[in-house]
């Protein structure tokens, strides 16, 4: 009875250390934006990290883009980093026209399965992981993100 006790704690230990392994490796991920910047999660340690994915003609990712901008113009010196991953795009123009358009001043990233594999697959468009400031996915919201629900979230218990 004890070896197959101590057997089971054996498995589940190593199985644990596996997902841990795993898990951990998705929260360090490394994307290049399209300036050649390389952003990694842990280097924004102390900061909350947004990590959107989005598309030129989805109409709710038009619809969230100002108040991505607006949080990360008003924050991005002291607590929050937003990161674009566009995904299902004709090609580069049609992206940097789309971003010149919507004067998004947050890095943009050109999305494919390597960054859905470091960061999560998604449902829908658009997808936003939120990322606390000890680099832990505290949410993965789906659908419109608003500026209100990004700041009610990092600003929680501090009043």
């Amino acid at each position: 009875m004890k070896r197959n006790v101590c057997a089971l704690l054996l498995l589940f230990f190593a199985w644990s250390q596996t997902l841990f392994a795993e898990e951990n490796s998705k929260t360090n991920f490394v994307i290049t934006d399209m300036a050649g910047y390389k952003h990694q999660l842990s280097h924004y340690k102390g900061k909350w990290v947004l990590v959107n994915y989005w598309a030129t003609w989805c109409p709710p990712c038009l619809e969230e883009v100002p108040d991505l901008v607006n949080l990360y113009d008003k924050h991005k010196q002291k607590n929050l980093m937003v990161l674009g991953v566009v995904f299902d795009y004709k090609d580069v123009n049609e992206v940097k026209e789309y971003v010149d358009d919507m004067l998004m001043s947050y890095p943009i990233v050109l999305g494919d399965d390597s960054v859905a594999e470091q960061i999560g697959k998604m449902d829908v468009l658009p997808t936003t992981f939120i990322y606390n400031p000890q680099g832990k996915l505290v949410k993965i919201k789906r659908g419109v993100v608003t500026r209100e629900f990004i700041e009610k979230l990092m600003f929680a218990g501090k009043k």
